[in-house]
């Protein structure tokens, strides 16, 4: 897929997250945002997948760790038709299956149910180790926050995929330098998390999240990757293209009021004429 079409594509995610958002009245902004560049480079042109067949045994699966950036992941879900669009804006209501953190049984295309933090990594690297020891090529990619980097759990997790040489698991950390409370670096310095994977004997790439080509070769260049486990840190500006939330922790877990929704839709409309503009058919990813 070209590069300025994966750029609509993201953009359209984006504007369905701040549209869920602001009908349901709560729930986190900014990290979904985000991601919407590294969801898209993934669903399109990386993950093995078919909404048709959701739980095909030749599927790679999605474990989300940091549940409450789900908008993006619902938003992706739709916008590749494992569920109808119009579903999107029953988030967080009563009797939803598009609650504020996902469930494994409510809706298809979604692979664990998070909520606590810091569990989803160990999920995903029971289900390589599964995998690898059943021979089988599936490949598990999960996404976690790095605010959650500071659960214990997380590293008991990182050295027993490292162990087991599970070079099926490709771990996507969230590097947005926000959490609910602050920056991370005030709450918990990681120092070079590049260099600490490394020494945990994983393959640690480290890019600009938000950087459609270098997101796209990661993945590959992880996909390669015979030898062990795989961390793509994706340095990525939280509330990507909405100015007044960009790099705002206090937009962490907060959704956007009428007068705040339609600031971010008329930028978010500005970028996409923009990239219509821009449209070349050669120009490809």
């Amino acid at each position: 897929m070209q590069t300025k079409e994966l750029e609509l594509k993201a953009n359209q995610i984006r504007q369905d997250i701040i549209e869920m958002l602001y009908i349901a009245k709560s729930g986190h902004s900014a990290g979904a945002i985000g991601m919407a560049d590294i969801f898209t480079v993934l669903y399109n042109n990386i993950l093995k997948h078919n909404p048709k067949k959701p739980n095909s045994n030749e599927r790679d699966f999605v474990i989300l760790s940091n549940g409450h950036i789900c908008p993006v992941l619902y938003a992706t879900l739709a916008q590749n038709n494992y569920f109808p669009k119009s579903k999107l804006k029953t988030l967080r209501q009563l009797g939803t299956k598009l609650q504020g953190h996902p469930h494994n049984l409510s809706l298809p295309g979604i692979e664990n149910s998070s909520g606590s933090l810091g569990q989803g990594i160990s999920q995903a690297v029971g289900l390589a180790s599964s995998l690898k020891r059943d021979k089988k090529s599936n490949k598990v990619y999960c996404f976690v926050g790095d605010g959650e980097l500071e659960e214990g759990q997380c590293w008991e997790a990182i050295m027993f995929a490292a162990k087991e040489k599970l070079n099926n698991l490709i771990l996507i950390v969230d590097r947005n330098f926000i959490q609910i409370d602050g920056n991370t670096q005030n709450i918990i310095n990681f120092g070079n998390l590049n260099k600490k994977f490394t020494a945990f004997n994983w393959t640690s790439i480290d890019i600009d999240g938000n950087n459609l080509k270098q997101i796209y070769t990661a993945f590959n260049e992880a996909k390669k990757n015979k030898l062990k486990p795989t961390c793509i840190i994706a340095n990525t500006i939280p509330g990507k293209g909405i100015t007044y939330m960009e790099n705002n922790y206090k937009w962490h877990g907060k959704a956007p009021n009428e007068e705040e929704k339609n600031l971010a839709i008329k930028e978010l409309n500005l970028e996409k004429e923009l990239i219509l503009k821009k449209l070349n058919k050669n120009t490809k990813i």
